[in-house]
């Protein structure tokens, strides 16, 4: 999508407070736009530091509460709630745009580095940062969480290149055309989009294609699940399984060796310093909810908290967290996200807690869906239990907090997991240490 950001001065975000749009709005005051908000929640991790850069942001849902601005721009999750703000918005005779659509139309004026896939993303986009950073090339970026190392989603640069990590869900990723396409994996997801995995991969082929002749699709070539979408590619598509480095010392989880390898495959491309490369990766300390560590609870329990709401990462992450912990009580919060979800990968969440000694299921995170009777945080946790897994399923956040006061001990490692608000549940134990 092209579209003429010189003419635009003042720019209004609905939704700022979500993580990829308040980045978007950064890198916007970077170009010296003038950014105002609108949020209908304290987000405490994005908006106080948007408003320490003086960002005004309105807490009001009246949708006459907008501001007139040369621009909308809003968070996809505003399709669904509080649809009257965003309908008031393309009422007002501006251009309205959607996050990804402003997101690619920025991103063309660069050279775009795109982390795609459907697990490690996030890590993946951080870690990438953090090798071009080393070595010296200065690149703008947007991640899909905070890096550990700046507190920020954003990285202002001066470089030629633009690191981004690009979201499959519904298409978005199409928004942008890559000159260099970084695909760590491909799994059934978004099931509530997506036909079934034949569809996703029609869309990642889509992405795939139109990195131009001169460009490189970066892959595991041998991934059975990846081999179709590069029928038909016409850049220079590169094995990244022979940059895998197991001497690699990493501050993250072992299973990030893989992500680690993608990433040094690009630096390859980019003619990185191989040596440079890998201290930039041995000295990664991660991003916000990718297995943070978050403290110590008053008993002598570690608590972490991770992002994971697929099986297949619930999976690869707790076996990771048993390599690394194996003598520890591992006693696992999960907190499904979307109705769909839990439904259509229901057998899949039953047996995806092989390595936990314990289970907790919080409810259901709906996000832009609504109730589903037919299944439910109880049902999963009784068919867990069938499976001889010792687990609990509880109402609310507080209930579970009380429970594990009462039952974790020193020794114990506690992760929380899913991509709702489940990790309050762990800053709760440790808040007071």
């Amino acid at each position: 999508m092209t579209f003429d950001w010189n003419s635009i001065k003042r720019v209004h975000c609905i939704g700022i407070g979500g993580v990829g749009i308040s980045a978007l709005a950064r890198l916007l005051m970077h170009q010296g736009k003038i950014l105002s908000g609108t949020e209908d929640n304290e987000s405490p991790e994005t908006l106080n530091a948007l408003r320490e850069q003086g960002v005004s942001i309105s807490l009001s849902l009246d949708p006459k509460a907008l501001p007139d601005t040369d621009c909308y721009l809003y968070s996809d999750a505003w399709l669904t709630k509080h649809t009257e703000v965003l309908d008031e918005a393309k009422t007002r005779g501006v251009p309205t745009l959607s996050y990804f659509e402003a997101l690619g139309s920025i991103a063309a004026q660069y050279k775009v580095i795109a982390v795609a896939g459907a697990h490690g993303k996030t890590t993946t986009t951080a870690m990438l940062i953090d090798v071009l950073e080393a070595g010296e090339l200065d690149p703008t970026a947007i991640v899909g969480s905070l890096r550990t190392k700046t507190k920020s989603n954003f990285r202002a640069g001066r470089g030629e290149y633009f690191v981004v990590e690009a979201d499959e869900y519904r298409r978005h990723f199409l928004h942008f055309t890559p000159y260099i396409l970084l695909i760590n994996n491909i799994d059934a997801d978004h099931l509530d989009y997506y036909k079934d995995l034949e569809d996703i991969q029609s869309a990642f082929r889509a992405l795939a294609t139109a990195v131009p002749k001169d460009g490189f699709v970066v892959c595991d070539v041998s991934d059975e699940k990846i081999v179709p979408i590069l029928q038909g590619v016409s850049a220079t598509i590169v094995d990244y399984k022979p940059f895998i480095d197991p001497t690699l010392s990493l501050k993250v989880l072992p299973l990030h060796r893989m992500n680690a390898a993608g990433v040094l495959a690009v630096a390859d491309l980019l003619h990185i310093d191989k040596e440079v490369a890998k201290r930039a990766l041995a000295d990664f300390t991660g991003t916000w909810r990718r297995f943070e560590y978050k403290g110590t609870t008053v008993t002598g329990a570690v608590v972490y908290d991770d992002y994971g709401h697929h099986p297949k990462e619930i999976v690869t992450t707790l076996r990771s967290v048993r390599e690394w912990f194996p003598h520890t009580h591992l006693v696992v919060v999960f907190q499904p996200h979307l109705y769909s979800r839990t439904k259509l990968l229901f057998e899949e969440f039953v047996s995806a807690f092989a390595d936990a000694d314990e289970v907790i299921i919080a409810p259901i995170f709906a996000a832009r869906e609504t109730t589903d009777a037919e299944v439910s945080h109880y049902l999963l946790a009784e068919r867990i239990h069938a499976l001889g897994k010792q687990v609990e399923a509880f109402d609310s956040p507080d209930a579970i907090k009380i429970y594990l006061e009462k039952n974790i001990h020193e020794g114990d490692t506690i992760v929380t997991m899913g991509a709702g608000d489940i990790y309050k549940v762990g800053e709760a134990l440790v808040r007071h240490i």
